[in-house]
C-alpha cells in the first residue's frame, strides 16, 4: 500500500465513533482524510440524518479543504470500523468536479489497494 494513504488512514481511523444525535440520526461512523497537492491534510466526518441531507464524510472533508482554497487532491481515504471504504459515487463526482487535476488522485478502495480516481468513473464527462 502506498505510503501516503497508510499516513491518511492512520489519521482518520482515530476520527471514527458513532456520535448519537436525535432519533435514528448519528454522525461519524466514517471519517475520511485528504491530501492536497500542497502537503496539506483535512478531515472530515460524515452526518446521517433520517431526512436524506446529511453528508459523507469525503464531503466533509473536501469542504475543509476548499476553506483554506485548495482544490487539487493527492490522495484521499474514507475508513469506518470495518476497514477502508471506497467513496461513494456522489463523493467521486465532487473530486472531480472540484478540479481537473483530480483525475489522477491517489483513490484508497479497501484494506490493501488504491488506484486513480479516473479508473473509478471509466468515460465520465469531465474525463478527456
Amino acid at each position: 500500500m502506498d505510503q501516503r494513504i497508510i499516513k491518511l488512514i492512520e489519521i482518520a481511523r482515530p476520527l471514527v465513533g458513532e456520535i448519537s444525535l436525535r432519533d435514528d440520526c448519528n454522525a461519524g461512523t466514517v471519517a475520511a482524510a485528504i491530501l492536497t497537492r500542497s502537503g496539506n491534510i483535512y478531515t472530515g466526518i460524515c452526518v446521517h440524518l433520517v431526512c436524506g441531507i446529511g453528508f459523507c464524510a469525503e464531503h466533509a472533508a473536501v469542504a475543509e479543504m476548499l476553506k483554506a482554497r485548495e482544490t487539487e487532491i493527492r490522495a484521499i481515504v474514507a475508513v469506518s470500523a470495518r476497514g477502508v471504504l471506497p467513496p461513494c459515487g456522489r463523493c467521486r463526482e465532487l473530486l472531480l468536479q472540484i478540479s481537473d487535476r483530480n483525475t489522477d488522485t491517489l483513490v484508497a478502495v479497501n484494506d490493501s489497494e488504491s488506484m486513480p480516481l479516473k479508473d473509478l468513473i471509466p468515460k465520465h464527462w469531465l474525463v478527456r
